[in-house]
């Protein structure tokens, strides 16, 4: 029996709407296609540097706050930056940003930490701008799928 490969979800909820999101993402990386992936979903308070080391692909969600990604994820890699630096290099990741404005600053802001842990972007940043959609969570929702979907077949 093939061994489950591990995705593990870190993303700043701190409204109803950006639960939806990070449940979206979820909700996409648990497709009935997918067969051999197990998902945890933290909140970036709650995740650390042992949970990094033993996925086998990471989604970060962010909300971005004066032009920032939030504090919580802020914090996440401050206190996982170093433990993973020399053990992740090359890790699956991708992202999304709920931006009320345009997210540059936040995405540049993930960018420069995820270059310095040598982490290897597997689908283009999402960034959902503007007055909340609901397509926004069919846009995360795909993004789980797809990560989830490209784990299961091996192609990260």
């Amino acid at each position: 029996m093939e061994a489950r490969k591990r995705l593990l979800i870190v993303a700043h909820a701190p409204s109803p709407n950006t639960l939806k999101l990070r449940e979206a993402a979820e909700q996409g990386a648990h497709h009935e296609d997918i067969e051999s992936v197990e998902v945890k979903v933290l909140a970036p308070l709650d995740a650390g540097p042992d949970d990094v080391l033993a996925c086998d692909a990471i989604i970060l969600g962010t909300t971005e706050n004066l032009g920032y990604m939030s504090g919580a994820l802020k914090d996440f890699f401050d206190r996982s930056y170093y433990p993973c630096l020399e053990k992740t290099q090359g890790l699956p990741f991708a992202y999304y940003i709920r931006a009320g404005h345009d997210g540059t600053g936040t995405k540049r802001a993930i960018e420069s930490i995820t270059t310095g842990l040598r982490w290897k972007l597997v689908q283009e940043p999402l960034i959902c701008r503007g007055e909340y959609r609901e397509e926004f969570e069919d846009q995360c929702r795909e993004l789980g799928m797809y990560v989830a979907a490209s784990l299961d077949a091996g192609l990260v």
